[in-house]
């Protein structure tokens, strides 16, 4: 009877760990809640996520980078010289800046250290404006706990290329964190729902029209009727 059980003990072990290397689906509450996150292994498989806004992410789905949302400056410093000699205590410094991305990193996460560096916000090789509107493929979803195994999870995708397109001398292209990333619009889904707060604005917007006659007061119930359920939601 003894062996019974410890066998049962075993292969429910090797289930559970199972489990925590490869999730089928994802939600942000998940990733919140201790009693579900303390389960999962840092690095572990997803094939669905849900974000906070309840849009979909799954691999193989096809996004667009959207615009970078930070900004990387170079200053050199110059001397000038006659020949060989320098004139001493004299230097120009000129100073460059690119646009890069906040949250997308150049190649694939270099292991556990390089996530946690790259979401501390220690330099790394971060993609740059001529990526800006690049289709790319959900290679890996991914996710990571911020810090210990007690702590909430966070979720990295590994973009692929399309149709052979190269990232220079990179075949993918990392996102950090997927919600920062979409809510900076660094990442922009397909078929993205309305947030609260978009359906609110646009329905005040509509409402300016109704007062100039831009917009019909059918048109702007119509829209009123479409919008509520976002509205009156508790997201």
């Amino acid at each position: 009877m003894k062996k019974t059980i410890a066998f049962f003990t075993i292969l429910l072990s090797v289930i559970n760990i199972q489990a925590q290397e490869n999730i089928d689906l994802l939600t942000y509450e998940n990733t919140q809640d201790i009693n579900f996150f303390s389960t999962i292994k840092n690095g572990a498989q997803v094939k669905e996520y849900i974000t906070t806004s309840k849009n979909s992410v799954k691999v193989g789905d096809t996004l667009i980078l959207g615009s970078p949302t930070s900004e990387e400056l170079n200053t050199r410093t110059y001397s000038g010289s006659y020949g060989n000699k320098a004139r001493g205590g004299i230097a120009q410094s000129r100073s460059t800046s690119k646009k890069t991305y906040e949250f997308i990193q150049m190649g694939r996460p270099a292991g556990f250290g390089s996530i946690m560096s790259a979401v501390g916000g220690d330099a790394q090789n971060m993609a740059d404006n001529s990526l800006k509107n690049t289709r790319v493929i959900v290679s890996e979803i991914k996710t990571y706990h911020r810090g210990s195994k007690n702590k909430p999870l966070y979720v990295v995708m590994v973009l692929g290329e399309i149709n052979g397109r190269a990232f220079g001398i990179n075949k993918y292209l990392s996102v950090m964190d997927t919600e920062l990333g979409i809510e900076s619009g660094e990442i922009l889904l397909k078929n993205r729902k309305m947030t609260r707060d978009e359906a609110i604005a646009k329905l005040k917007e509509a409402k300016e029209l109704v007062e100039i006659e831009m917009m019909s007061k059918e048109q702007f119930d119509e829209l009123k009727k479409e919008l509520a359920p976002i509205i009156n939601s508790n997201n």
